[in-house]
């Protein structure tokens, strides 16, 4: 097959956050702003937005081969990964997976941790983050069900940025919704 540069891909995205559930721009909208109603920008990234797919199979065995006979999947980790550039507060509340970021008064702004038990239900949030897909048009992820859970934190340095880093990691909608959704516009 011969190579079709119009195929690569290289460029920024941007990524937005929702609430669990909200509603989902259309199929046919993949190459219009979300809608602000429900879905946030969550500003400059840096280092990129990493999408990942970790699958782990189950090796199946019997006793009269030697080769493998087949493989089963038994886990899926889809995950997103970025540096949100923005150090505000709504970012670092929704990177702790807070969705109620701060309370304001008269030149103030603020946050603390909810003081939630172990049995807790997080609260879930839902991205969806926007880049270049082949033939420069754009590509939609779409991941529904979303938690942070990587370590954040936010290093204040002389010569570098304060970054917030943050891993969002997909969890089980629903038997009929899968956790999460990739769509490429073609024209």
């Amino acid at each position: 097959m011969p190579v079709d540069v119009s195929n690569l891909i290289q460029g920024p995205g941007t990524l937005y956050r929702g609430a669990f559930g909200t509603a989902e721009p259309s199929d046919t909208q993949v190459n219009a702003t979300p809608a602000p109603s429900g879905w946030t920008d969550v500003g400059g990234t840096q280092d990129g937005v990493t999408m990942t797919i970790s699958q782990t199979y189950s090796e199946l065995e019997v006793d009269q081969v030697v080769d493998i006979p087949g493989r089963r999947l038994t886990k899926r980790e889809a995950t997103i990964k970025t540096n949100l550039a923005e150090a505000t507060l709504e970012n670092l509340a929704t990177s702790l997976n807070n969705a109620t970021a701060t309370s304001t008064g008269a030149g103030f702004a603020a946050w603390s941790p909810p003081n939630d038990t172990s049995a807790t239900q997080p609260s879930y949030t839902a991205l969806i983050f926007d880049g270049i897909a082949p033939k420069g048009y754009r590509r939609r992820v779409f991941v529904r069900r979303t938690l942070s859970v990587e370590d954040v934190g936010m290093a204040y340095k002389k010569g570098d940025q304060t970054l917030l880093p943050v891993t969002f990691a997909a969890h089980y909608v629903s038997a009929s919704v899968p956790p999460f959704r990739i769509v490429d516009a073609t024209a």
